[in-house]
């Protein structure tokens, strides 16, 4: 898990709930229930009219990334690689067959068995390359979904401090039943500005750093099995891949 954004997402909003209280207002005026149905309701919904359903299901499926990563290990990767280069220099890329059923990721695999039924470096890397490619046109959008709600968000918070605002202006009449539309109208915007920027731009950011290391990784996959397939030695395959993890 990673300890550090579940600790950046608590500090934030414990920043302005702290201050709220230096301040001498009460926190529980920060929780108005109408001020997030029309937040988090509007967001939602210009989301699913401008995303299609698999790109957003697929980022709502990408969310746990935030605190837990794919199971993904590059330097458990770059090991993987030196022994199979090993093994198909001392007994032959058909001994590899044997290591495709300790593989999990789809891509991965893809590429062994490549190795396995004897492909050459440049077909290999051709085929990778249009799968990898494949990958982060799935990816990319789905992360950018929540950089869009982080867009959406401000603006209909701004709506809903306008529905606040034509509240008040229904009540003049009656000043005990003012408190609720002036509640609305501000805490709306406290909740579109703050959702962007302590929830929705994080989010979209880690999710595109972590595609963007799975990419890489994939990367050091393919010059990895190239390697290989020219027959280079392990501790050459070694020294080139350990690039990657610097």
């Amino acid at each position: 898990m990673d300890i550090l954004s579940l600790l950046g997402l608590v500090l934030g909003i414990v920043a302005v709930l702290l201050g709220q209280w230096l301040e001498g207002g009460a926190i529980l005026s920060l929780f108005q229930l109408t001020a997030f149905v029309i937040v988090m309701g509007g967001t939602c919904g210009a989301l699913l009219l401008q995303t299609p359903w698999p790109v957003f299901s697929l980022a709502l499926r990408m969310l746990p990334w935030i605190w837990w990563k794919p199971d993904f290990s590059a330097p458990q990767l770059l090991e993987s690689l030196v022994d199979w280069s090993k093994i198909a220099r001392r007994d032959g890329f058909l001994a590899l067959d044997s290591q495709l059923s300790n593989q999990r990721d789809p891509l991965v695999i893809k590429g062994l068995q490549m190795l396995v039924d004897g492909f050459d470096a440049h077909h290999i890397r051709e085929v990778m390359q249009v799968e990898i490619q494949a990958y982060e046109r799935v990816c990319w959008p789905a992360a950018r979904v929540w950089e869009a709600a982080a867009g959406y968000a401000p603006t209909i918070g701004m709506l809903g401090a306008v529905i606040g605002l034509v509240q008040v202006m229904e009540r003049l009449g009656d000043p005990e039943q003012l408190g609720a539309g002036i509640a609305v109208a501000f805490i709306s915007t406290v909740y579109g500005v703050g959702s962007a920027n302590l929830i929705f731009f994080p989010i979209a950011n880690k999710l595109k750093f972590v595609v963007q290391q799975q990419v890489s990784t994939y990367e050091m996959v393919v010059d990895g099995l190239m390697l290989i397939a020219r027959g280079e030695s392990p501790h050459f395959v070694k020294g080139k891949l350990e690039g990657y993890l610097s």
